[in-house]
């Protein structure tokens, strides 16, 4: 037999792993039909289950969620379905959900793979029957599983002679499709790009394979999504396999839609299996650490800097996401380059390590050779990435993305005209005993013309400074000072600006492996907290001008400002911006 029925409750086993590949939130799409008399055969590909709509009806009858033909059919219908992408074929879920008495009585599948992605027809020579005449009983759910058949973009379902089908889902696994250029960063976890969710702990509101889909979705359905715990010390997980062994660089955790119940925190960790099979009980001492325990927030895209000691020169194939204690998490994006054909100097470009550059001729003597410092990505500045470092002050469209919303106040103001979100930051000072009669809070402001970035996006972090007993607040005013004489003022307000940190070592001196950059709007201010070391700011493209709020003794000359040259003999960090 060239199909088995699978049992309801075996479904687990049989599909969780693979992918949905007829799925509208793929792009899959019905291009032709033979008849949608009653309900229209778009249903068929719907991310959610059909609901009842008993009782209702329509100028042409009972109103159902799916694909209803009309009777009477001497021959059979039919409906071609193209995939978003060419893929192996391992099952079908074929679903009369609400179809009681008018279901199709009977179906079967054809397959077909287009080179050029031209359409087929009804009576394309090229279809091959895949799932032959299966019988289908009324409003339940009938999965089959099939021999693999690989590099498949058109699915033709059929039913028997007429009827209705509320839902159809082709499961297998992707065609990667990977960058031509070995040495470019792209999402490594990416359902295109070959990813799969091999194993979640829980998935009792969304599915675990939907971390890996394009887009950010719709709403919190097409999320991952865990049952409330209520046990101490309770966590979930999920493993991504990646579409090919990579090297990482960056994360990005989307909690898109989930405002009351995304996750308090989570970390990551990875492992390289060359058999690509991650046993469920692995020790915890063969996954390595590429992301502490960072908390996150509401309805927003994080961005994290993978630790640089753990990913730096290593690959993987496998990476584990942990929340704490459960919640709600729309996309994980992983980001690096495939190991298989990268030279390590490409890898290095991502992961850090010093590189060679170019010689360059002095002034005198023979060229000496420089080197390139650990490149570090500058990511989209958000609350969650910059806490080890400071707060963000900003605004919020929407009030339940907020960071920390139980302990943020947030209220009507100006005769509801506006929305006052309360002490986002407070101001702190510790001058020495002595010192502190001198010491006032004050407003200063910062005139910032543009950096000057190299071609590609680069900039060398060449010197840090920090506030040894303050902290320090920027808020962007735009550019330009109101002043008609002053050229600058004619400029339109700066959009971006660079905010680069880095934590204190052991020697009381900034430690640059913890170096982290961001790209932050007009519309975000920072402060950096007491004793972080921080790069002065840094305007993009534009003129930007800044309030600084900071409490000073005097007038700053003395214990408010300490300033460190950095050593360029092994190479500056070099800071890569993403092009606006």
């Amino acid at each position: 037999m060239s199909y088995k029925r699978i049992p309801l409750h075996d479904f687990k086993d049989a599909f969780s792993t693979t992918i949905e590949l007829s799925s509208v939130a793929l792009g899959g799409q019905v291009l032709s039909v033979s008849d949608e008399f009653f309900a229209e055969a778009f249903h068929l590909l719907l991310v959610e289950p059909a609901p009842s709509l008993k009782g209702q009806f329509g100028p042409k009858g009972a109103l159902f969620s799916g694909w209803e033909s009309r009777r009477h059919n001497p021959n059979y219908d039919w409906c071609i379905i193209k995939l978003v992408t060419a893929g192996s074929i391992s099952g079908f879920d074929i679903d009369t959900s609400h179809f009681n008495g008018n279901e199709a009585p009977e179906a079967s599948v054809d397959i077909l793979y287009s080179p050029d992605g031209t359409a087929p027809e009804v009576y394309d020579p090229r279809w091959e029957e895949l799932l032959p005449k299966v019988t289908l009983g009324p409003s339940s759910r009938h999965l089959f599983g099939v021999q693999p058949s690989k590099g498949i973009n058109y699915v033709k379902l059929n039913m028997y002679p007429d009827g209705g089908i509320a839902r159809f889902r082709v499961y297998g696994l992707v065609t990667p499709v990977f960058p031509p250029d070995t040495s470019a960063i792209f999402d490594l976890a990416h359902v295109f790009a070959g990813g799969r969710v091999v194993y979640t702990s829980d998935q009792h509101f969304g599915v675990g394979s939907n971390l890996i889909l394009p887009g950010r979705g719709k709403d919190m359905g097409d999320g991952w999504e865990t049952k409330r715990s209520r046990a101490p010390g309770h966590k979930d997980w999920a493993i991504i396999r990646l579409g090919d062994v990579g090297y990482l660089s960056q994360v990005e955790i989307d909690t898109a839609h989930f405002k009351g119940n995304f996750p308090e925190s989570c970390e990551l960790h990875a492992v390289n299996r060359p058999d690509n099979l991650v046993p469920t009980d692995l020790p915890a001492d063969e996954w390595t650490p590429i992301l502490p325990r960072t908390k996150l927030g509401p309805h927003r895209q994080h961005f994290f800097q993978l630790e640089r000691h753990a990913v730096e020169g290593k690959s993987y194939t496998h990476v584990k996401i942990t929340i704490y204690p459960d919640g709600g998490i729309k996309r994980v994006r992983l980001l690096g380059q495939r190991a298989t054909g990268a030279t390590a100097q490409a890898a290095d470009a991502v992961n850090g390590p010093s590189e060679l550059a170019e010689e360059v001729p002095p002034t005198s003597g023979r060229p000496v050779q420089t080197v390139k410092g650990p490149a570090i990505p500058a990511l989209p500045l958000t609350a969650e990435a910059f806490a080890p470092f400071g707060k963000v002050v900003q605004a919020y469209a929407d009030v339940n993305a907020v960071p920390d919303p139980r302990h943020t106040r947030i209220t009507g103001a100006n005769q509801r005209t506006a929305t006052k979100f309360h002490k986002l930051a407070l101001l702190a000072s510790s001058y020495p005993e002595h010192a502190r009669a001198d010491a006032t809070a004050g407003l200063s402001v910062y005139r910032c013309r543009p950096i000057d970035v190299r071609p590609g996006g680069e900039w060398e972090v060449k010197l840090l400074e920090r506030h040894p007993y303050t902290n320090q607040a920027f808020i962007p005013m735009g550019g330009g000072s109101g002043v008609a004489a002053d050229v600058d003022a004619l400029e339109d307000p700066g959009t971006r600006y660079l905010v680069i940190v880095a934590k204190n070592g052991p020697d009381d001196r900034p430690a640059l492996a913890s170096m982290r950059a961001f790209t932050a709007s007009a519309g975000q201010g920072i402060v950096y907290d007491t004793g972080v070391w921080h790069h002065p700011m840094a305007a993009l493209h534009k003129n930007m001008d800044f309030t600084c709020v900071e409490t000073q003794i005097g007038n700053g000359d003395r214990l408010d400002c300490e300033i460190v040259d950095l050593d360029g003999t092994a190479g500056y960090y070099r800071v890569q911006i993403p092009i606006a």
